[in-house]
């Protein structure tokens, strides 16, 4: 029966993060300023790297999981550098 409540709950999270990656896309295609669409882009990526996850738990493969580490790491960078371009107009000094 666990098998079964695993299988449920994993499914059930696989669709509200398709459903908040629809979200962040729409706030990210309609925001009325360069910030809001960059947190629609760091939404965007964070909501991809869990979904990553729950197929990993789903599959049982590790391979997910480094992809996932992969994604938050450059996700990261990418929303530190346009962070930085925002505030002074240049990524490199």
């Amino acid at each position: 029966m666990s098998a079964t409540i695993l299988f449920a709950s994993v499914s059930i999270a696989k669709l509200m993060l398709l459903a908040a990656m629809a979200a962040a896309t729409l706030r990210m295609i309609r925001g009325p300023r360069a910030q809001d669409r960059i947190m629609g882009l760091d939404t965007l990526y964070i909501n991809g790297m869990l979904l990553l996850v729950t197929f990993g738990i789903g599959s049982g493969r590790t391979i997910y999981f480094e992809a996932a580490l992969v994604i938050a790491l450059l996700g990261f960078v990418s929303s530190v550098a346009l962070a930085k371009f925002l505030m002074r107009g240049e990524v490199v000094e």
